[in-house]
């Protein structure tokens, strides 16, 4: 078993022996090297690095993004394995901003990848200095936080991408990408426009979300273990709980907001 250090053994010898120039050479024979310079100078921040924000960060570490900062205060358990990019058996119970960090330095060891293992809230927000990036990503679940995240990212320069609830889905042919107050069928996005309506304060401007219409009921038993042992999504509208979600939906939610920013950040 390949252990922490001798990973980072591997990593420095690679770094040696490569450059960043091979490792994008198919990016680059697609986008041009103007574009992929963009993509170097780019500096992102993702909040949430679970089912959706984890494998958000790879594409975009994959695809040439070298300024990243990936924010959560987690760290991996059992019930993360089925959905999560750095979630295995050899990572339980470690910080996920940290292993996942680790993980995309062995994509590219020349990458600045800034782990925060923090929450974001009100009493937190001013701590990432969100204007200073060009793009914010939004993959975190709780409802008050989101929506905090939506108000704050809105009145800054950043460009902002939001994911809505990836859990309950299994059709991948219904995920799509629409404005935040068109997004339709998803209970998430409700509850955040309800509560935007009722706080009587709004985004300044429009923003683009990847979500999905599929709505379908779990048909297991509620784990109660699970429930003590992860935080709820927190915007349930009768009571919180936890919802069943794969991974061929939570990657595609993330590669999708991925895609947004790159195709944003390579535009003429």
């Amino acid at each position: 078993m390949c252990g922490h250090d001798e990973q980072l053994i591997v990593t420095s010898i690679f770094c040696e022996m490569t450059t960043d120039k091979e490792i994008f050479a198919r990016s680059e024979r697609l986008l041009g090297d103007e574009a992929m310079q963009h993509l170097a100078e780019k500096r992102v921040i993702v909040f949430g690095v679970g089912g959706v924000g984890s494998w958000c960060a790879e594409g975009l570490v994959r695809s040439g993004i070298k300024h990243l900062t990936i924010v959560d205060a987690d760290v991996v358990c059992a019930s993360n394995i089925n959905r999560q990019l750095m979630a295995t058996t050899l990572t339980l119970g470690r910080p996920k901003v940290e292993v996942l960090r680790e993980r995309l330095l062995t994509i590219n060891p020349f990458a600045e990848i800034h782990a925060m293992k923090k929450v974001f809230n009100e009493s937190t927000v001013e701590e990432f200095g969100i204007g200073d990036y060009d793009y914010v990503v939004d993959a975190i679940d709780s409802l008050r936080d989101k929506a905090l995240l939506i108000l704050t990212a809105c009145q800054t320069q950043a460009k902002f991408f939001s994911s809505m609830g990836a859990a309950l889905k299994l059709d991948p042919t219904r995920i799509k990408v629409a404005e935040f107050w068109k997004v339709k069928g998803d209970p998430l996005a409700r509850a955040l426009r309800n509560k935007f309506k009722s706080m009587k304060q709004f985004p300044k401007h429009h923003f683009s979300c990847v979500y999905s219409d599929e709505l379908l009921q779990n048909r297991g038993k509620d784990d109660e273990a699970d429930n003590l042992s992860t935080p709820n999504q927190g915007w349930r509208p009768i009571k919180a709980q936890i919802n069943g979600s794969l991974v061929h939906i939570t990657a595609i939610f993330g590669f999708m907001l991925a895609g947004l920013v790159l195709q944003d950040a390579t535009k003429g």
